[in-house]
């Protein structure tokens, strides 16, 4: 009887399609909200709590060194035990993301739950795209996975839009945080109902029987899979980091703090911030449909080269037009380019040896981390006490050319490497 009731409230979802959106919904709240909730609420945090712009940085910086913790978590969660892990960090980010609904408590608190959000993130979204991926048949895998992504444009939107609607209503932070946690708790009923197909029996007798391993032999099992991943690819594996490096530091200047610079800019707009945010969502859920069908005509790695030079571009549009054509252009072409530079850039990682594809991804995703938890730092240090965003913009435009620059770099590698991209 309790079987049969259990059975009804939490079905066994297998459909590929149903996976993928599921895995949207996933990244909608574990990156929509998870992460760019804060940037779409934190002109009202900062006035509402009088925190500085140096202060303001610091706590977007702390979700990212989360980030990059939760990639380094990532890395080491056993293959049968990924969906089931992603789903307790997904649990956990929602719960920290309902905890900011207390206006007043301490910055140190604010820190903490900023920290714990940004490795629940990290770990969900690597964990997601790997499980996402790998369930999908290869046939159905380019379209689905464009699904899967469109997760992070929709939970910008969304944010975007929850946000707008609740200050009209004269609510602020808390209560957005809250809406957002709420409409976020579907989620963990959903991954519980998933049951992959792929997963045998015999197949999870045998992935059991390997996770008896000391942790010194888990140490020793990943420093052979880390050399045995990087072994012949040393130079083009550099050059693919670094240039990603650059890529997170170049886009979060603007992802972080576009909607203050509207708040800033366009005083007589009320909620400007919140519609260049909304822009940013919609050409996020657009673009990974439109550069993988241009990936497919002429390759990811010329595909992720004109990406780097057309948000370098937007990076400046800012600083050429003081007004709203600035700040629109570069929330469009940023929304335009940086799903799919995180797109083009993983699959890059992937070609290049995908015997080890999982550990490369994890690997690049925290040099993207990096790239994101310095953005914010060099950004409110060159902002100065007038709060002039323009030299950061400028640096992060220069930053992404030098990306550019390695990416060509990449791409004259040896014949073998050229073949794969």
């Amino acid at each position: 009887m309790m079987t049969a009731f259990k059975s009804r409230m939490v079905p066994t979802i297998t459909n590929e399609t149903a996976i993928a959106c599921i895995g949207m919904y996933c990244m909608a709240v574990v990156m929509g909200y998870g992460r760019f909730l804060f940037t779409a609420t934190l002109p009202d945090i900062m006035v509402q709590l009088s925190l500085s712009t140096t202060i303001a940085g610091w706590l977007a910086s702390i979700n990212y060194i989360g980030y990059f913790i939760g990639a380094l978590i990532a890395m080491f969660v056993p293959q049968r035990s990924t969906w089931q892990a992603m789903t307790l960090w997904a649990i956990i980010s929602v719960v920290t993301t309902m905890l900011l609904v207390i206006p007043n408590m301490s910055l140190m608190l604010w820190y903490i739950i900023r920290l714990i959000a940004g490795i629940a993130s990290g770990v969900a979204m690597i964990l997601s795209s790997s499980f996402v991926i790998q369930t999908l048949s290869p046939e159905r895998r380019s379209v689905l996975s464009a699904v899967h992504y469109a997760g992070i444009g929709v939970g910008i939107s969304a944010s975007a839009i929850v946000t707008w609607w609740l200050l009209k209503l004269d609510y602020h932070f808390d209560v957005i945080w809250l809406v957002a946690g709420v409409t976020s708790l579907p989620l963990v009923w959903l991954l519980y109902a998933i049951k992959p197909r792929q997963v045998r029996a015999v197949d999870s007798q045998q992935i059991d029987a390997k996770q008896h391993v000391s942790v010194h032999q888990t140490y020793v099992n990943f420093k052979r899979s880390l050399y045995e991943a990087i072994s012949g690819h040393h130079k083009a594996l550099t050059l693919l980091f670094v240039s990603y490096v650059l890529a997170g530091f170049g886009y979060i200047s603007s992802a972080t703090f576009l909607p203050v610079m509207a708040a800033q800019r366009l005083t007589t707009q009320t909620y400007a911030g919140l519609m260049i945010w909304l822009v940013v969502g919609i050409f996020a859920m657009l673009s990974n449909p439109l550069w993988g069908a241009l990936a497919k005509r002429i390759g990811e790695i010329k595909t992720l080269m004109g990406l780097t030079v057309l948000q370098a571009f937007g990076m400046c549009l800012p600083i050429w037009f003081d007004g709203a054509f600035g700040l629109y252009g570069n929330a469009a072409i940023l929304g335009l380019t940086f799903v799919g530079m995180v797109s083009m850039t993983l699959t890059l990682f992937k070609n290049i040896n995908p015997a080890y594809s999982n550990l490369l991804i994890a690997l690049a995703t925290l040099a993207y981390a990096l790239g994101q938890f310095l953005g914010p730092l060099v950004t409110v240090a060159l902002a100065g006490r007038d709060g002039n965003f323009n030299a950061g913009l400028l640096v992060a435009a220069i930053g992404l050319m030098i990306g550019f620059v390695l990416l060509v770099w990449f791409r004259r590698q040896s014949p073998k490497t050229a073949k794969l991209v």
